[in-house]
């Protein structure tokens, strides 16, 4: 076609601008619903905590009285305990003897830890000073009645889910999954059940790589097999899949050899080219194409290639697409363990580890070099980005790392 290369970044902008999100949803019960996108802004239907409770096991009374008599003896006249609250109103002089998560009975305003206290019979005195509201927990401190506990378009993560189920949240609005097929490329591929390999065959790495990649909740995915290098028979599957999925992902085939027909494939369907190569190593044969708000994504059929344009570009998109807000990769600028040399006009992102030195973390590059080299994967923290504009990169450069979600917490 002869495009220039496109920038990783402008190509990811440019496409975002043109996805319109899916606006289908259903409704879920809260264990459903991890990794599930969230079609509503949700907001705590309590006050939570719902009245102000003890933050400890201790002694809860009035903290004037102990300010104008440290050495007041408390009259202890009952026991609140968590779903057995104390319901009697605690006078000037008396105490309660109260635990963590306990309501607080109404006349008292403090709660001294049991450590700081010495109790014979019903009396008990506090060893320390004490301020009003210490070791207490007011209403709403955790959340608010009406106040937000995620917004539209956020993936519901285990956090989350505890939230809800804290504020009296259990039927949720969700986007519907969104469908993407998956298929491989190529005379050469057989899949990896086959036995033994024939000459001149391969073992198909990417379409379980992919598949595994792609493996969220919020997506429905299909695998589609293999597909022969035939134009018409990668026009016909693109054709097919577009039917039932909203996206299309596709690898190998996507440079400009006489077997790659990608782009011609593109152009039978009806399908607008957006992106054609990107100005990056690895993942420059990368291809985008669009047909009524459904994209296929044409990756490159080195594993690196394809692993490292699905994390850094097919990932947000699709996530948009979904119905996704947040959009945002998450870095960490960290400094350069290693020297580099590369040539100015394409961005590289090189596998590396992180390693941490007398309380310093320092990025170095893991496994061996090369677009198809999946080991250089195995055992990497993540991906460092040498930007497009830098020829050299000297040790204790910060650059830009985009740490794998296996290594998170």
């Amino acid at each position: 076609m002869g495009i220039k290369p496109i920038q990783l970044e402008i190509a990811k902008e440019n496409l975002l601008n043109k996805i319109v999100p899916k606006t289908n949803n259903e409704e879920i019960t809260l264990d459903k619903s991890k990794e599930r996108i969230s079609s509503d802004t949700i907001t705590s239907n309590i006050n939570l905590p719902s009245t102000a409770n003890s933050a400890v096991d201790g002694y809860g009374f009035l903290s004037e009285s102990l300010q104008k008599n440290s050495n007041i003896g408390f009259e202890v006249i009952g026991i609140s305990k968590a779903g057995h609250p104390l319901n009697k109103v605690i006078k000037t002089n008396q105490a309660v003897e109260i635990y963590t998560g306990a309501k607080m009975p109404e006349g008292i305003d403090t709660i001294a830890m049991h450590e700081n206290c010495i109790r014979k019979d019903n009396i008990v005195k506090i060893t320390s000073h004490h301020f009003k509201n210490q070791n207490m927990r007011p209403i709403g401190e955790n959340l608010k009645k009406g106040e937000l506990v995620i917004k539209k378009g956020k993936i519901i993560n285990s956090a989350d889910i505890g939230q809800l189920a804290a504020s009296g949240n259990n039927l949720l609005s969700v986007y519907k999954k969104l469908k993407i097929s998956l298929i491989s490329t190529g005379d050469e591929l057989i899949d990896s059940s086959v036995k033994k390999l024939k000459d001149g065959e391969i073992y198909d790495a990417n379409r379980p790589m992919l598949l595994s990649l792609f493996d969220n909740n919020y997506l429905e995915i299909e695998d589609q097999g293999i597909v022969k290098d035939k134009r018409q028979d990668l026009a016909n599957k693109y054709q097919q899949c577009l039917c039932d999925s909203d996206v299309v992902i596709s690898s190998g085939g996507a440079s400009d050899g006489i077997e790659d027909h990608t782009q011609n494939a593109l152009k039978d369907i009806g399908a607008n080219c957006l992106v054609w190569q990107l100005a990056m190593k690895p993942g420059k044969p990368m291809a985008v194409g669009m047909i009524n708000n459904k994209l296929i994504f044409c990756l490159p059929g080195n594993p690196v290639a394809a692993f490292v344009c699905s994390k850094l570009l097919i990932k947000p998109l699709i996530n948009k697409l979904a119905g996704g807000a947040d959009l945002d990769l998450f870095e960490v600028m960290l400094p350069a363990g290693f020297e580099h040399k590369k040539r100015i006009g394409r961005a590289e992102y090189l596998r590396a580890k992180i390693v941490n030195k007398e309380y310093k973390s320092e990025i170095i590059l893991h496994g061996r070099k090369g677009a198809g080299v999946i080991s250089s994967l195995t055992g990497a923290d993540g991906l460092v980005e040498i930007p497009i504009d830098s020829e050299n990169v000297l040790k204790g450069d910060y650059l830009k790392f985009y740490p794998f979600n296996d290594i998170s917490l």
